[in-house]
């Protein structure tokens, strides 16, 4: 059988790495295995050799790898544990690469957390898939030529982002290839709920990367047509003809707990302007609805039961926003969350004006229910700027909150009809054309416990969120591509 795949695994000492080794080299395709040390003083590992790199996301240590791998395949293993292939799981791989020309193929596999053995599914590659947290899982298997092409267009020096580089570019060279079926095994050490793992992106600690981040995505997006340059339309304000000049929605569904501290948070605006608050009870059925109608005696408040049986959170803001009552500007409010302080929709309303904008997103804390903070803290998306937010828009996962829209315009595109980023489409819709505008003070508790939408999901619930999510991008993105052709 000849030996086709040269591989790159991380090394941190013997005892890690000879598992993982003894695995690959079973295989009798691998040709040579190569370790990947970030100390420089690493004990040699006898018959095999060692290379110093500085981070194996680095730009460098991809160089290195391309730089040493000379057989027709190019195995590069991401984790510092051990990895156990499955039976003839390098042959299949290797099979449906050739058989599909792609320039990478990665796998569905199993992940043994705690002791304990789980399947983890990963989802299919698409245009919109610029995420750099994409979950590939670790084993990526490049052919090498596709590997060298894309490494040779590298002219920045990313400390970072360079495996995210690569896979950007080696996606403009071949296709990714999804093999749905589970081929390895590896240990998982991050334990945590998925509640937990969202916000990763926007904690400060990791701005350095997401700036490396931004810088490649935005790259890649010059190199496929899809960028768009800081030009926005201009507003005027003027359409319709409004009662009020804002209006906060909130849709519910079963917030007993909750919708009260909602509610009075809104009421409680302090405004030189005339607003309402417009409550789509989307049929609950644990009192929420009563409680709610304690509140009818204040004219402010617009409580809608619809008829129709068929919405999520976004048909629901349809309901809102198409409402005659609603204002000039929409503000959300999610029902098991509250407004920092009395002045919450003042700022947002005079931000619009400001920044002559079609959207507003604030920034939020992250609190237990004693409104007290809790890691991640100030979640602020300062990944968002001016220039080049609307570009950055589609590789992060989310926005930010709270936010508000120039009714027109969200009347015009509407909300999709789903309870999972639906305001993530609206805002990259929106930015296609129009500014985007940000308040950095701290509009909005959001608060977290057991029933939160995104507390504590499943592989099989991640995965339909980021598939959507991806898809949203790549509409996105096709339709950026088209606008940008026709504008030449």
């Amino acid at each position: 059988m000849a030996k086709i795949i040269n591989c790159f695994v991380p090394y941190t000492d013997k005892a890690q790495a000879a598992e993982t080794i003894k695995g690959l080299i079973e295989s009798g395709l691998v040709a040579k295995i190569t370790l990947l040390a970030t100390d420089p003083q690493a004990e040699v590992f006898e018959g095999y050799e060692v290379i110093t790199v500085d981070s194996l996301k680095s730009t460098s240590a991809i160089k290195q790898i391309a730089a040493k791998s000379d057989t027709e395949f190019t195995l590069i293993y991401t984790k510092d544990s051990t990895l156990v292939m499955g039976m003839f799981a390098l042959e299949r791989m290797v099979k449906l690469s050739q058989d599909s020309g792609a320039a990478m193929v990665y796998a569905d596999h199993y992940q043994v957390v705690g002791g304990e053995k789980k399947i983890s599914p990963v989802i299919t590659y698409q245009k919109g898939s610029l995420r750099d947290d994409f979950n590939f899982g670790s084993v990526l298997l490049y052919t090498t030529s596709a590997l060298k092409e894309a490494v040779a267009g590298m002219d920045k020096e990313y400390k970072y982002a360079g495996l995210y580089d690569l896979r950007l570019r080696a996606s403009r060279v071949g296709e990714l290839v999804h093999i749905n079926e589970y081929l390895y095994t590896e240990v998982e050490n991050d334990t945590r709920k998925s509640g937990e793992k969202i916000f990763d992106y926007v904690d400060p600690k990791n701005r350095g990367v997401q700036i490396e981040m931004e810088e490649a995505c935005t790259e890649h997006l010059k190199a496929i047509g899809g960028y768009l340059k800081p030009e926005f339309s201009k507003i005027e304000f003027n359409e319709g003809n409004f009662e009020y000049e804002a209006s906060v929605i909130i849709p519910v569904y079963n917030r007993i707990k909750t919708i009260e501290d909602a509610i009075k948070s809104v009421l409680m605006q302090v405004t030189e302007f005339k607003f309402n608050l417009i409550i789509v009870d989307n049929h609950s059925t644990d009192g929420t609805t009563e409680a709610i109608r304690k509140y009818s005696s204040d004219e402010r408040l617009v409580h809608i039961i619809p008829e129709r049986r068929d919405l999520g959170i976004g048909g629901c803001w349809n309901m809102g926003v198409h409402h005659p009552k609603c204002g000039k500007f929409a503000v959300q409010l999610d029902s098991d969350d509250v407004y920092s302080g009395p002045d919450t929709l003042k700022k947002v309303v005079e931000s619009f004006y400001e920044q002559n904008c079609a959207m507003v997103v604030g920034t939020y804390m992250m609190t237990n229910f004693k409104m007290e903070m809790i890691a991640p803290g100030i979640i602020d998306h300062k990944e968002w700027t001016p220039d080049n937010g609307r570009n950055n828009a589609l590789r992060i996962n989310g926005l930010g909150a709270p936010r508000a829209f120039y009714t027109p315009v969200l009347r015009d595109i509407k909300v999709p009809n789903t309870s999972y980023g639906e305001d993530y489409a609206l805002g990259l819709n929106i930015s296609r054309k129009y500014q985007i505008g940000r308040i950095y003070d701290v509009l909005y508790h959001c608060r977290r416990w057991e029933d939160n939408s995104d507390a504590s999901l499943d592989i099989v619930k991640m995965n339909a969120h980021n598939t959507y999510k991806d898809r949203i991008r790549t509409w996105e993105l096709l339709a950026r591509i088209e606008m940008n052709k026709k504008n030449r």
